[in-house]
């Protein structure tokens, strides 16, 4: 198949899935063409099988701000066209969605067609499709999409009710990850050396957004620090890494709490963590929450959106409410403070994670969906 990816490049779990499911899928021996205007950050240089379209929004004095979605949409016409696509793939409604519709309606008018997939993530939905502003052209994407699909139970519930589409089904397919990738016995101890062995890491995860609560992150974090000797590893950026690192300089532990900014590569230092902290208002899915598990990290989160598809309560970490600090700190301390409990949950993470959301399977449906989009002859 010749398959178009649209999705947004930067730092976040929705760029980073997509391009590994681009990966995946020119490993499978399909053509890839991500159509986006950068690079997406976790796409190498060069990978047989994958290409690259970079959209150019065209600075005119006109416009105050630059239309993107039609420069997408006339770029997607264009790599269509010039490659013979069959289907465009797009990760979030709007604008990805939108614009691969506007492509398509001009193909139509040639003749030509292009199949839609949208895939939804999350705030594509819950926050940015329900604004009023937006929510009739987020309905009206999803709805002339061909298939639909959402990363968690959670989010295609939230889809419903919210939009109540009247377009086709919504399949469920969960994000993945890559075990080879996640595997806590290949890489050194890097953290462990540099902080010291006696020590227990705390790390999180995130684009430093309103909704991850990274302010909570870092209470917990004291509560914990004041019980057991450990350190805090904060990777990733956002708006709201200032106030994370105030918060810290409020509480006096700024000495212990690192902050690394963006990483391409974490699974190095998911390896050496001892718990994973995803304290956030509401989560679609909970992909690093996931990375964390297939490293053999406990994570103790909130029991909020999708997130408690992904841990196992109990079992492969604990689930509080938002906003609980207190709780989530003294999960903490019960998961560090007791060897047998930690190494017991840490195993049953990375079982629990690799039967689940293994990257070849997650490929598989998406192969299956894409087949059965396509008229069988083009296949």
């Amino acid at each position: 198949m010749k398959i178009g990816i649209t999705c947004y490049p930067t730092y976040g779990g929705s760029g980073a899935v997509a391009t590994e499911l681009g990966i995946a899928l020119a490993d499978r021996g399909h053509e890839v063409h991500f159509i986006t205007y950068r690079q997406p950050f976790r796409l190498p240089s060069f990978l047989p099988r994958i290409f690259f379209h970079e959209v150019d929004v065209g600075r005119y004095p006109l416009f105050e701000f630059p239309p993107y979605d039609l420069a997408l949409a006339v770029r997607m016409h264009e790599v269509v066209r010039t490659h013979q696509l069959q289907l465009l793939h797009c990760h979030y409604a709007i604008p990805h969605a939108a614009s691969a519709w506007v492509a398509r309606e001009m193909l139509r008018e040639t003749g030509e067609d292009v199949h839609l997939i949208t895939t939804l993530h999350g705030t594509d939905i819950t926050i940015v499709g329900q604004d009023p502003s937006f929510y009739p052209i987020t309905k009206f994407s999803i709805e002339k999409s061909d298939r639909i699909t959402a990363v968690s139970e959670y989010l295609r519930e939230e889809t419903c009710r919210a939009f109540g589409c009247d377009g086709p089904g919504i399949d469920v397919i969960y994000n993945f990850i890559d075990p080879d990738v996640y595997n806590r016995d290949k890489y050194p101890p890097l953290l462990k050396n540099e902080f010291g062995r006696s020590k227990h890491i705390l790390m999180h995860v995130s684009n430093f957004r309103s909704v991850k609560r990274v302010r909570d992150v870092v209470r917990i974090y004291a509560e914990v620090n004041r019980e057991l000797p450990s350190v805090l590893v904060m990777i990733g950026d956002g708006p709201d890494r200032p106030a994370a690192e105030e918060e810290a300089r409020i509480l006096g532990i700024e000495n212990s709490v690192s902050f690394l900014g963006k990483l391409d590569q974490i699974a190095p230092l998911l390896a050496a963590a001892d718990l994973f902290l995803l304290p956030s208002q509401s989560e679609s899915f909970g992909l690093s929450a996931l990375e964390a598990l297939a490293s053999g990290v406990p994570v103790v989160g909130t029991n909020a959106g999708g997130l408690p598809e992904v841990v196992r309560d109990g079992e492969t970490g604990i689930l509080c409410g938002v906003g609980d600090v207190p709780a989530m700190a003294a999960a903490s301390l019960d998961i560090l403070g007791d060897r047998k409990r930690w190494s017991e949950m840490s195993r049953l993470a990375t079982i629990d994670a690799r039967e689940r959301f293994a990257r070849e399977d997650v490929v598989s449906q998406y192969e299956s969906l894409y087949r059965q989009s396509l008229p069988a002859q083009i296949t």
